[in-house]
C-alpha cells in the first residue's frame, strides 16, 4: 500500500509542476509587470571632450579605437557648416550639446555658437539659442567648455582667428539656476578679447573643499600676449591680464606685463615673420627644450617634419605624432593645426613664436586638457645643429622606404605613409606609421577597409643604427591603460628585400 501511494503521490506533484509551468509561461506573473511608460536610465558616456567641466580627463591610451562622431544633434539650416561639437550633460538630466557652426552665404561670416537640448514636448532636441563669436576662420577653432568662474556654472569657450589675423577668445556662461527663465536670460558674455599674438586661460588652483563640492572656487585669469607697440623691437611683448568682474559680469583687463624680446637682426624677422612658407622653412628640423635655467634638454624635443607634414614630440621615453595640418601666420610667428595620427579625436593648437635666430617659443592648447597654461610642452625650445638633425631624424621620421620580406609574405612601407602587404593572392593596403611609447618603437598599420579596426606592433631590430633595418621582428600587442601588453600571437619576422640595405 505504501509503494501505491508513493507512486500516486509521485504522479500527483509531477502533474501540478506541470501546470504552474505552463502558467508561468502563458500568464505574465504581478511581479514581472513592466511599465512602458518611457524611464529615463543611466549609462556610462565617453565625453566628445575627453574630460568634464571639473577636469577629469581620461587617459588618451583608452581612446586607441575612438574617432571622430563630429555630428549636430539638431537639424542646421541650409547654408549653414558644421565645425565643431561638445557634447555632455550641462547642469540638466539629459544630455545637451554646444556647436560651432559658420554660415557659407556671408563672406567672412563670424563662427557661432549654439546650444542644442532635449525638448519634452516635441520630444526631440532642438537649437534653442546661439549667439556670434569674434571668431571667422574654421581651420582655427577650439570649442571647449569649463567653470570658469569657480561658481560651478558651465562656461562655453571659443577660441579661434579672425580675418585680420588676431587670435580671439569668446566664452559665454550658462547658468543652472536661471534654468526655468527665458532661454536668452539663461546665457551671458563674459568674455570678448581679441589681440595680434595668443591667448590662454590661466587655471588657479582651487581648494579640496570645492572639489569635493562644497563652497566656490576662485574664477580663472586669462592672459593675451601682443606686441609692445611702445617699443621700437618687433620682438617686444606684452601681456595683458583679464579678470572676472563680478559687477559688470564681464573679463576686464587688471593688469599688463612687459615682456622684453630678444635683440636680433631686424630685417630678417621682417622676413620671417607674416611669411608662411619662410617661416615653415625655418621651423623645419629638430629642437630640443631650454629649461628654466638656461639649459638644453635634449630628452624633450620636437621635431617639424616639414616633407611630411608632421610634428613630432619626444619626451619621457614617448613619441607623439600629430599631422600639420596648416598654418596661420600671427603677428610673431604661425598658429599649427594637428591631429595625433592614431587617435583622430586628439588635437594641438600650437603657437610658435619666434624668440631669436635659433630659439623659439611654445604655446599649446591640447582638446584633451581644454583650454590650460601648463602644457607640458609650453616654453622655449632651441635649434638643433644640423649634424644633429640629420642623424635623428630618420629615427623620428614615422614614415619610411622600404620592402620586406618574411614567412607570412612581403611587406611594402611607401614613403608617404602607405603600405601594401601580400599574402600569396591576397592584397592589402593601408596606413602605417611608426612611433615610440615608453622607450619602445611600435608600429601601427591601418588597412582600408572602412573600418576603425588597426593592428599594433611592438618593433625588434638587430641593427637599431642602420636605417633602413636589415631586419625587423614584429609581436602584435595592445595599448592600454597599463601601457603595452604583448599578445600571445606569432611573431612577424621581416628581411629587408634588395639592395637596400646601407
Amino acid at each position: 500500500m505504501t509503494k501505491g501511494f508513493f507512486k500516486i503521490f509521485t504522479l500527483v506533484v509531477f502533474i501540478f509542476t506541470t501546470l504552474g509551468i505552463g502558467a508561468l509561461v502563458f500568464f505574465p506573473s504581478p511581479w514581472s509587470y513592466t511599465n512602458t511608460s518611457p524611464e529615463l536610465q543611466s549609462r556610462i558616456i565617453i565625453p566628445r571632450t575627453l574630460g568634464d567641466s571639473t577636469g577629469n580627463f581620461l587617459d588618451p591610451l583608452d581612446l586607441l579605437t575612438l574617432e571622430d562622431t563630429m555630428t549636430a544633434w539638431a537639424p542646421l539650416s541650409d547654408g549653414e557648416v558644421l565645425v565643431s561639437v561638445v557634447s555632455g550633460y550641462f547642469g540638466g538630466i539629459t544630455e545637451s550639446q554646444f556647436i560651432a557652426y559658420r554660415s557659407l552665404l556671408e563672406i567672412e561670416s563670424p563662427i557661432n555658437v549654439a546650444f542644442i537640448e532635449y525638448d519634452e514636448e516635441t520630444q526631440s532636441f532642438r537649437r534653442v539659442w546661439s549667439a556670434p563669436t569674434a571668431a571667422t576662420r574654421p581651420g582655427t577653432v577650439s570649442l571647449h567648455t569649463n567653470d570658469l568662474l569657480g561658481d560651478r556654472s558651465i562656461s562655453v569657450i571659443l577660441s579661434g582667428m579672425n580675418s585680420a589675423g588676431e587670435q580671439t577668445l569668446t566664452a559665454f556662461r550658462l547658468n543652472p539656476q536661471a534654468r526655468g527663465q527665458a532661454i536668452q536670460q539663461r546665457f551671458s558674455k563674459i568674455a570678448d578679447i581679441k589681440i595680434d599674438g595668443s591667448i590662454a586661460v590661466r587655471e588657479t588652483p582651487r581648494s579640496q573643499a570645492f572639489h569635493a563640492g562644497f563652497g566656490v572656487g576662485q574664477s580663472f585669469t586669462i592672459s593675451a600676449f601682443g606686441r609692445d607697440f611702445e617699443s621700437a623691437n618687433i620682438l617686444d611683448q606684452i601681456e595683458a591680464i583679464y579678470a572676472f568682474n563680478q559687477g559688470s559680469g564681464r573679463y576686464e583687463q587688471v593688469g599688463m606685463n612687459r615682456i622684453p624680446g630678444s635683440q636680433i637682426e631686424q630685417q630678417r624677422v621682417r622676413q620671417l615673420l607674416g611669411n608662411r612658407n619662410e617661416f615653415e622653412t625655418f621651423l623645419s628640423g629638430l629642437w630640443h627644450r631650454v629649461t628654466p635655467q638656461g639649459t638644453i634638454d635634449e630628452s624633450h624635443s620636437i621635431y617639424f617634419n616639414l616633407a611630411s607634414r608632421e610634428i613630432i614630440f619626444v619626451g619621457d621615453g614617448t613619441q607623439q605624432i600629430f599631422i600639420w595640418h596648416n598654418s596661420n601666420p600671427t603677428r610673431l610667428g604661425l598658429h599649427l593645426n594637428t591631429q595625433n595620427i592614431s587617435i583622430n579625436s586628439l588635437r594641438r593648437a600650437v603657437d610658435v613664436e619666434l624668440e631669436s635666430l635659433d630659439s623659439i617659443r611654445i604655446r599649446i592648447i591640447e582638446n584633451v586638457r581644454l583650454i590650460r597654461v601648463s602644457s607640458p610642452w609650453d616654453g622655449s625650445f632651441q635649434q638643433a645643429s644640423p649634424i644633429e638633425t640629420h642623424e635623428r631624424e630618420r629615427f623620428l621620421n614615422s614614415h619610411i622606404s622600404a620592402r620586406y620580406d618574411g614567412p607570412m609574405g612581403r611587406l611594402h612601407f611607401n614613403p608617404d605613409g602607405s603600405y601594401t602587404m601580400g599574402f600569396g593572392d591576397t592584397i592589402v593596403e593601408g596606413h602605417y606609421t611608426f612611433f615610440m611609447v615608453n622607450g619602445r618603437e611600435m608600429l601601427e598599420l591601418r588597412p582600408n577597409n572602412g573600418t576603425p579596426q588597426r593592428e599594433i606592433f611592438i618593433v625588434e631590430s638587430e641593427a637599431s643604427d642602420v636605417f633602413p633595418r636589415r631586419n625587423l621582428t614584429l609581436h602584435q600587442a595592445r595599448l592600454g591603460v597599463g601601457g603595452i601588453e604583448r599578445l600571445n600571437e606569432r611573431p612577424l619576422s621581416l628581411t629587408l628585400i634588395g639592395d637596400q640595405y646601407r
